[in-house]
């Protein structure tokens, strides 16, 4: 029986923030818990299921926004 959509992505979401913790990229809680949510959120709307899919493109997507971020404070 496959898991229930809350919980699968909260465990993809969880293993996310943990993997970001502890490797010291975590930044901003409020900024970080939105991109990855927002981000595993589309990934199930388009149908994946696969737990550390999940988390990985969630965590791909935060360093994504963590990059952009910066580049755009350097230029202000």
């Amino acid at each position: 029986m496959p898991e229930p959509l809350p919980i699968l992505m909260e465990r993809s979401i969880q293993i996310a923030w943990d993997y970001l913790e502890r490797s010291g990229e975590l930044g901003e809680p409020e900024a970080a818990s939105r991109v990855l949510l927002d981000s595993v959120e589309l990934m199930v709307r388009h149908g994946e299921r696969r737990q550390l899919v999940l988390s990985n493109r969630a965590i791909d997507a935060y360093k994504r926004f963590r990059t952009e971020r910066r580049g755009i404070s350097l230029v202000l």
